[in-house]
């Protein structure tokens, strides 16, 4: 792991090869360009960890066992996983550092980072918005959220659709090239198990409790300064979007800590306020209202139109993502 950190940060080249920085800035261009395509031929490290957990919990999460043994059952698993992980990084890294094992390494990274995709599945319900109305858009958004969509009127789907923006923006594309950036190939495969874990068993309810808990608190932790880099990230491309840069930082500042999650609510604050309008706020989950606060003050009333706006603000901010990149090449490579 050592080793890791020191490459990525020097970014020494392996032989004949590029070095991770310049990896990572292909691996953005190529997700960019075909991460559609790229997702459909390399499985998710994320979606492989969530069916483990998944088993998992059907195996051990049994409802007659104790507190404290779901939860050290839940925490042994997430352990699993993470050692896992890092010792496929280290064997992934020690061939990358062989002529052409850079591919490898190439490949691990498209693997993992699934912008290209979250931005078009939120385009989907824009475009199921467009054409079809409610009833697809919800089909098309249900993924997407885990509030009750068949419950969702054609404000409460763009809403939801905007708040994945948001999110995927931090969590599909921030979270692995910052854990790439920082800890190269262990570090961005722990990201990825422990997100495909909280996924699996980080909600809130009564089964998930206790055996989710350690999944839950690693995510939040690993997840702590991605999602804020990612709110700094949507502020700054605001108005070369044609949103507000000036709203997205006031509405970062304040609403960011308010919601449910204990990050996620900085890159939907940073999103709501770059467009004007209000997200979040309660919801129907069958017959119950589900209670949660607004963030931001403007519209609660967004549009399909709105969804497009909040797709170029995410498009923007991957293009000042990869600049970041790119200037960290440029001065590495001037030392």
């Amino acid at each position: 792991m050592g080793d890791a950190l020191l490459t990525s940060v020097l970014g020494a080249a392996p032989l004949n090869g590029p070095g991770p920085l310049f990896l990572l800035l292909l691996a953005l261009a190529i997700d960019a360009a075909a991460g559609d395509w790229i997702g459909r031929v390399l499985p998710d490290p994320a979606a492989l960890a969530q069916r483990v957990c998944a088993w998992a919990d059907r195996r051990l999460n049994r409802v007659e066992r104790g507190k404290t043994a779901r939860l050290l059952r839940g925490a042994l698993v997430v352990l699993a996983l993470v050692l896992a992980a890092v010792a496929i990084g280290l064997i992934v890294e020690r061939i990358g550092a062989q002529s052409r094992g850079w591919l490898l390494e190439l490949a691990v990274i498209l693997a993992t980072l699934r912008g290209r995709s979250a931005w078009a599945r939120v385009r989907a319900v824009r475009r199921a918005l467009d054409k079809g109305g409610v009833a697809p858009a919800r089909d098309a958004v249900a993924p997407l959220t885990r509030r009750h969509a068949f419950s969702l009127d054609e404000h409460g789907i763009a809403r939801a659709a905007i708040e994945a923006a948001a999110k995927g923006f931090a969590r599909k594309l921030v979270a692995p090239v910052f854990g790439y950036a920082l800890l190269g190939v262990p570090g961005l495969l722990v990201w990825a198990v422990v997100d495909g874990a909280d996924t699996a068993l980080g909600h809130a309810g009564v089964r998930h409790e206790r055996f989710g808990q350690t999944a839950a608190r690693l995510d939040d932790a690993l997840n702590a300064l991605p999602a804020r880099l990612a709110a700094v990230l949507l502020a700054l491309a605001a108005p070369f979007a044609g949103a507000k840069a000036g709203g997205a930082f006031r509405t970062m500042m304040r609403d960011g800590g308010k919601a449910a999650s204990l990050n996620m609510g900085w890159p939907t604050a940073a999103m709501a306020g770059a467009l004007g309008l209000a997200l979040g706020g309660p919801h129907r989950d069958g017959g119950v209202v589900i209670t949660e606060p607004w963030i931001g003050e403007g519209r609660a009333r967004a549009t399909a139109a709105d969804i497009g706006r909040a797709l170029a603000v995410y498009a923007v901010a991957g293009l000042i993502l990869a600049l970041l990149v790119a200037l960290l090449l440029w001065g590495i490579a001037g030392l």
